[in-house]
C-alpha cells in the first residue's frame, strides 16, 4: 500500500477539548495536509482509534498525549501503546509532570520530548518534524 498524505497519521489526546482544538490548528497550520490530524479526550479512546487505524492501513507516526488524564495516565498510556505499536513516535504535553514521569515515559514509551503546557508551539512544532520527518 502506497504511503499518501492520506495514510500518515498524528494522532492528538487530551482530556480538554479545547486544547485538541488548539493542538489540531497549530499542527494544521504548519504541515497542511500532509497527515491526517486524529484526536481522542482519553487513553481509553486514544488506544481504540489507534487500533483502528492501524487496522485500516494508516501509519501512525506521532501521538501527542497529556498526561494527567481521567483513567490511564498519559505515560501508562504511551508505554501501551509502544509495547504495542514499537515504530510509533510520541511526545507528551502536560501542566502537571514530575521528573520520575518524564524519566519513566522515555526509558519505557521512548518518548522524544516532554513539553510544560502551555508549550512554546515553535519548540513542539520543531520536535513534530524531528519525529514525523526522521
Amino acid at each position: 500500500m502506497e504511503d499518501t498524505n492520506q495514510n500518515r497519521a498524528i494522532v492528538c489526546v487530551d482530556d480538554e477539548a479545547i486544547l485538541l482544538i488548539a493542538l489540531k490548528q497549530e499542527l494544521k497550520k504548519t504541515f497542511g495536509d500532509d497527515y491526517q490530524y486524529e484526536v481522542a479526550l482519553n487513553a481509553n479512546e486514544g488506544m481504540l482509534l489507534i487500533d483502528d487505524l492501524v487496522e485500516s492501513g494508516v501509519n501512525i507516526l506521532l501521538i501527542l498525549s497529556d498526561w494527567l488524564m481521567p483513567g490511564i495516565k498519559g505515560d501508562e498510556f504511551l508505554v501501551q501503546v509502544h509495547q504495542k505499536y514499537p515504530n510509533i513516535r510520541s511526545i507528551m504535553i502536560s501542566g502537571h509532570i514530575d521528573d520520575a514521569v518524564v524519566a519513566k515515559v522515555k526509558r519505557e514509551a521512548g518518548t522524544y520530548e516532554v513539553f510544560p503546557k502551555p508549550w512554546d508551539a515553535a519548540k513542539l512544532i520543531a520536535a513534530v518534524k524531528h519525529c514525523c520527518l526522521n
